[in-house]
């Protein structure tokens, strides 16, 4: 059997996806949360082996109980269920590790489908947050080649400043990062921001990142 917890803070929606989860013979409801943090003392009792919250919740949102989880109970896998599909809650419940991410609007099959998948060691999204989450991570690299093809320009040098303005580092930081005079770093900035036609500061640092040269 699947062993599942299920939260959410409307009764009718954990019914109702109860309902539909238990129609596989495969997979039992074992508890039933209105909060992350009954959530979590019921996952401490059942061991299930899957955990599936609503993104959000008094007390402790989905978020933040899948984050507690990750260290309570790290075999327990994850999916956030929701009626919001916002990039935002996508890629903090893919960063804390859920493996899973549905839909309540989704086809009842699709809940079971995602639920076994999980079960199986794989992870689950929903058809319309996987189609955003392809374009999103595709869009990222188009802009990371673009981002590192502008950078051809710049010297080593030029390349070493601008990763240290991408972390925020003032002139003053930078030059005692790299061992230069003050002066010596406020030409290179300067001569950065020209070559790559950029105004400020803040575009350069957004170009960083982009072009990975920071994180």
């Amino acid at each position: 059997m699947i062993r599942v917890i299920l939260a959410d803070d409307e009764p009718a929606i954990r019914v109702g996806v109860a309902t539909i989860l238990t129609t596989d013979p495969e997979i039992e409801v074992v508890a039933q949360a209105a909060d992350g943090r009954e959530a979590i003392e019921l996952v401490r009792r059942h061991q299930p082996d899957i955990a599936m919250l609503d993104i959000r919740m008094p007390h402790l949102d989905g978020l933040a109980t899948a984050a507690e989880l990750a260290t309570v109970a790290p075999d327990v896998a994850v999916i956030i269920l929701t009626t919001f599909d916002e990039d935002e809650y996508v890629a903090g419940a893919l960063a804390l590790g859920a493996s899973g991410f549905l839909l309540k609007a989704a086809d009842p099959r699709e809940l079971i489908l995602g639920v076994r998948s999980v079960a199986d060691g794989a992870a689950y999204l929903s058809p319309r947050i996987a189609q955003r989450v392809i374009t999103r991570l595709g869009d990222g690299m188009i802009r990371s080649r673009s981002a590192r093809s502008r950078l051809a320009t710049l010297t080593p040098r030029e390349r070493d400043v601008l990763g240290l303005v991408g972390r925020g580092l003032s002139n003053q930081e930078i030059a005692r990062e790299l061992n230069l005079a003050e002066g010596t770093v406020k030409a290179h900035v300067s001569a950065i921001l020209l070559r790559l036609s950029l105004t400020n500061r803040v575009q350069a640092a957004i170009l960083a990142y982009e072009a990975g040269l920071t994180t």
